[in-house]
Formats: C-alpha cells, structure tokens, sequence
C-alpha cells in the first residue's frame, strides 16, 4: 500500500501549531516570484540559440514551473488577494507557462512516437531519435500479428520520416514563439508586476487572520468531485474499445472521452499547490507517493493523448502511400491503448487512496 502522509490542508488532519494564514500564502507567493526571476536570469545569461541550449530549456522549465504556482494560487486564494490584480495576472502567468510549455511538447511528442513505432515494427530504418527514453516508460503491448508485421515494418520509416518532418516543424515555431514571446513587452510587462510580487504581495485586510486550511481544502473537494464523475468503473479495464471509436476519422475534434481525464489532471496540479502554500517551506518537501502516482498517470494520459492526436493528423495528410497510413493507423491505436493503460493506472492510485482512508 501507497505510504500516507498527514495532509495539512485536510480538516481532519491534526495540524500541530498556529494556523497558516494570509502570511504563510505571501511567503509561498514571494518565494514563487523569486523562482521565477531567478529562472529568467539563468535563461538570459545561458542564451538562446536556433535550438536553445539545455542550460535555456531547463531555465524555461523553470520560469513554467513558478509561473504554474503562481498562477494555481492566484486560483485557490483569490479571496484572500486583491481582486483586480488575480484577474490580471492570472491569464497572462498562464500565457507565459503555455507559451514556454510548447517546444517541449513537440519535442516529447516526436519522442515517444518514433520510439513507438520502432516498438511495434521492430525497424531500424527509424530516425536515431526513435530510440530516447519516454519519460514514464511504456509498458510491453501485445504484437502486431505476423501477417501485418511486413506492411507495418514497410512504412514504420516513411510514416517516422513525415511525423519528424511535421513535429520538427511545430517545434521549431515554437521555439520561435517563445523566443518572441520572452522579448515582448507583453512578457516584459508580466516580469515587472512578479518582480514586484517577490517583495510586495497584494493581500487583503482579512487575510492576515483567515486560516488558509479551508480554502485549500475547497481545491480538494473540487477534485474529488471531478474524479467521482470520471467513468472509473470503465477505467477500471486495462482496454476500453470505444476509445478508438473517433480515431481516424475526418473530424479533429480532440477525443471527446479526454476532456474530463485532463480537467482532473490540473484539479491535482491545483490540490498539489495548495497544499504547498498551506505546508510551508518544511512541508514542500514531503512527497504524497499517493498524489505523485496519480500525477504520473495524468500526465503519461496526456501525453499518449496528444500523440495519438498527431498521429491521426498526420495519417490525414495527402496522398501518402497505403503502408504509410497504416503505419500510422496502427501507431494510433498504440497511442490509444496507452490512453486506457494510463486511466487504469490512475485508479489503481485513486483505489489505494481510498481504502487506505477508509
């Protein structure tokens, strides 16, 4: 079983000492900011080549992972911060984080599907990319039977070779739009009002003497709600067949199983970070296993959701060769399995969660 921690956002919990208030959320936020500028300095002073160097990528990590605290909050404890400011900060943090988020995304993406197709084909004709490690692993799936193993083997490379081509391309514009982005006055502007935020933090007269516990606990029960409404008992299959129903098909309207699954992912991320303001320097280093497992499997969803995206946009491409669309096709379907597997991992953690509360 999953090891427990004591929750502090969690009214149950016993929480030893005075109760966190409006202070305890200024020193989480100005810690945050700090972050933040730190992480933009490191991104100058590292540079930013066609490509962008792993000392800038790893400073952009960083400026998205303060921007995310941030701006989540902004969200769980806009009651106890000036209102006008949350509302004006709040979609421009967002705009720095999905900006910067973009070029690791493609880059993820292309990753993990080259090195699916070489999986499933067992062809050494793919880029030599196809063989990076995906973050999260991939489970062993069942083969492509032998008698279609020849047709997928025949365009695994040709259908490796137009993702490259597509996603290299994304990525590349992304690269682009973030390097434009850091240099704009819209960011500039956004750096300005963090700066500020490291030494001053706009908190309302009542917020020196409100206990942060309730609010946090409100982002707990905001998903708890939203995984109640998941269809677990679904999940709760390794393979799911109505999944692959809107696959290939000409409609591009992202799954439409998906959007709930990835509305409970920023749920956790939101739960996460209020448990971090409501801990306190010391207890952002206890680790919930619990919440780190389910955090996992939401993001390995992800991830295998939008590559079975990319996949199915680039098997619409024009005039590509049968094999290349069946290559494709199967990759797809790969990708959607990985999307049942990771729902199913998910409860798996959620189910330990439950019975260890009980």
């Amino acid at each position: 079983m999953v090891q427990r921690h004591l929750d502090p956002t969690d009214p149950r919990s016993r929480h030893v000492g005075p109760a966190p208030t409006g202070d305890a959320l200024a020193g989480y936020l100005r810690a945050q900011a700090t972050e933040f500028l730190r992480a933009l300095r490191l991104h100058r002073e590292t540079g930013s080549g066609a490509n962008g160097s792993e000392g800038s990528a790893e400073a952009a990590r960083a400026l998205r992972r303060s921007a995310r605290r941030i701006s989540a909050s902004l969200h769980s404890f806009q009651s106890l911060l000036d209102a006008d400011w949350c509302e004006a900060m709040r979609p421009e943090l967002a705009w720095v984080s999905g900006t910067l988020a973009m070029e690791h995304a493609y880059t993820a993406r292309l990753e993990r599907l080259l090195a699916a197709l070489h999986r499933l084909s067992g062809s050494t004709a793919l880029p030599a990319r196809a063989n990076a490690r995906v973050d999260g692993g991939t489970p062993p799936k069942a083969g492509v039977p032998a008698q279609d193993r020849g047709n997928l083997t025949v365009g695994a490379a040709k259908a490796g070779a137009l993702l490259d081509r597509q996603l290299t391309l994304a990525r590349t514009r992304a690269h682009s739009t973030a390097l434009q982005a850091l240099g704009s006055s819209r960011f500039h502007a956004v750096a300005d009002k963090v700066a500020v935020l490291a030494s001053e933090v706009p908190l309302t007269e009542a917020a020196g003497t409100t206990d942060l516990r309730p609010l946090a606990t409100a982002a707990q029960d905001r998903l708890a709600d939203a995984v109640s409404a998941l269809p677990l008992v679904t999940a709760g299959n390794p393979y799911n067949a109505t999944a692959l129903v809107h696959g290939l098909s000409p409609d591009t309207v992202a799954h439409p199983q998906d959007a709930p699954w990835h509305q409970v992912r920023l749920l956790l991320r939101l739960h996460r970070y209020a448990r971090e303001a409501v801990s306190g320097p010391k207890g952002n280093t206890v680790v919930d296993l619990r919440l780190l497992s389910a955090g996992q499997a939401l993001n390995r969803h992800r991830d295998a959701s939008e590559a079975a995206a990319a996949a199915a946009q680039a098997a619409r491409t024009p005039r590509i060769a049968p094999a290349t669309a069946y290559a494709l096709g199967v990759l797809h379907a790969d990708q959607r399995h990985d999307v049942e597997a990771a729902r199913f991992a998910f409860q798996q953690a959620w189910q330990k969660e439950t019975v260890g509360a009980s």
